[in-house]
């Protein structure tokens, strides 16, 4: 099912007895993420969602760790499982025109779906029930968290930052916005994104770069932020998309260039100028480390707009597990059909939760010709946000690349170190403290496939154990029969 607000999920969650409402007085001080925290890293991974309704400083009740379980996140996309939606994609990516046709028209199926949904302008929406603006606007209404204790102050979290370059080009994007005063604020993205592309294009012509905040909606509105589409598809036609039902975008009050959704709880609008910096930062980050501080644009907010009574929605990010692990899992299922797009040679891949999206990738591939496995490592590292992955490790087809254990075993038992080892130097994610250079590091690639003689091996290599197939589906047959399985 699809969700049209916040609302609406909170309530879904609710139904399925995984909603704690929290009545005693907490601090966004440090102190709603020791509570998020707690809940996401139970043992069992079943942790609730949270919803704090008495906030220190603030009439606004928290609502927390939403997507804070696989089962959470897929409801909040519609789904029992991530592939569903994967598998809708692929069918889409294989009715391709005929192979004479030019490479790209490939996407032509998936884009004209997309097209189904685009984002719907309406005249009016919830998010502006109430409407601050002037002297009016002030920050502090908002329960603005102080994640961790290093943090440089209080920061908008989960946010859906909507920008546009000078053409009009939109992008809806996910950056971390740290409160100064009433009305400015730092806008934390990084070069590689498409929100910092906009702003020097902006910025190239001495102009200020309009800026609307959305916090809290449907979401699939708040997953498609966080979606590595490609520079100029609209994340709001993918939301679209996996909600089967165009979003609903209203203007905003005081930047009438840029429109936000509708039924989003709380709008922060403003500007960015052109030649403007100032420090932000530190911030626990979903490293497991703080990012530390650095000059990053000023966000100047002209109105502050929102629902009567409205809930704000925060994140917490920091060690794994935390709430985006599940956000980064979807991410990883979605957008596997695409991946295959370029690379059909591979079968399955995993972002393991160790490796914080962008530190290591397990690949399984068909393997079909000498070195394919490092022909798949360089594909990767020429390709969109993939590129940043400092670990490839790539094994066979027959290999479960989800589970870990059985990946690290192939490369023990298949890897000559000497011999199968890949070190290259690239862009990483600037969030990369061990990077000896600002925004490029050494990366390394491990072959573990089997190795072919026409690869240089010799000796003879021994076949995997694998159970006759026939005994096994005799054997578990009677163990069924036994209860035993």
């Amino acid at each position: 099912m699809a969700f049209r607000n916040l609302r609406e999920f909170l309530a879904a969650i609710d139904a399925r007895g995984e909603l704690v409402r929290v009545k005693e007085s907490v601090s966004p001080i440090l102190e709603i993420t020791e509570w998020a925290d707690r809940a996401v890293k139970r043992p069992d991974r079943k942790g609730p969602a949270l919803l704090f309704e008495n906030v220190q400083g603030s009439a606004m009740p928290v609502a927390i760790n939403l997507f804070g379980t696989l089962e959470r996140t897929a409801l909040a996309l519609g789904v029992q499982d991530f592939d569903e939606i994967a598998r809708e994609i692929e069918a889409l990516l294989k009715q391709r025109p005929p192979e004479t046709i030019v490479e790209k028209l490939k996407m032509l199926p998936l884009l004209a779906k997309l097209a189904n949904f685009p984002p719907k302008k309406v005249g009016s929406g919830p998010c502006q029930e109430v409407v601050l603006a002037d002297d009016k606007v002030d920050l502090g209404l908002l329960p603005a968290l102080k994640c961790w204790p290093q943090d440089g102050g209080r920061y908008l979290t989960l946010t859906n930052v909507f920008t546009r370059d000078p053409k009009g080009l939109p992008n809806c994007g996910m950056y971390r916005i740290q409160l100064f005063d009433r009305n400015t604020a730092a806008m934390h993205w990084h070069m590689h994104h498409d929100g910092a592309r906009h702003f020097r294009a902006w910025e190239a012509k001495g102009e200020r770069m309009p800026v609307a905040v959305a916090i809290g909606g449907d979401p699939a509105v708040v997953y498609s932020a966080t979606a590595p589409l490609p520079p100029g598809v609209d994340e709001m036609m993918l939301a679209g998309f996996l909600r089967k039902k165009p979003v609903e975008m209203v203007k905003c009050v005081t930047q009438p260039d840029l429109f936000v959704p509708a039924e989003a709880e709380i709008v922060v609008e403003g500007y960015l100028a052109p030649g403007e910096r100032r420090r932000e930062g530190p911030f626990g980050d979903h490293t497991g480390f703080y990012s530390l501080a650095d000059d990053y644009p000023v966000f100047h907010v002209t109105a502050i707009t929102h629902r009567k009574e409205p809930i704000y929605q925060s994140i917490v990010v920091g060690t794994p597990p935390m709430e985006d692990t599940y956000l980064g899992k979807a991410t990883e299922r979605i957008f596997l059909p695409f991946l295959q797009l370029t690379l059909p040679e591979i079968v399955d891949y995993n972002l393991p939760e160790f490796g914080v999206f962008h530190n290591c990738a397990f690949l399984a591939i068909k393997k079909q010709y000498p070195q394919h496995a490092r022909k798949v490592m360089h594909a990767l590292w020429g390709l969109g946000q993939i590129m940043f992955t400092k670990m490839i490790v790539v094994v066979d087809e027959h290999v479960n690349v989800q589970n870990q254990d059985e990946v690290l075993f192939h490369v023990g038992a298949n890897c000559d170190f000497a011999r199968d080892v890949e070190i290259v130097k690239g862009p990483t994610d600037i969030l990369d403290h061990a990077s000896q250079h600002y925004g490029w590091t050494g990366k390394m690639g491990i072959d573990a496939t089997k190795k072919w003689p026409d690869e240089g091996f010799t000796r003879e290599w021994p076949d995997y154990i694998t159970m006759d197939p026939a005994i096994k589906k005799s054997v578990e047959a009677k163990m069924q029969k036994l209860g035993l399985l």
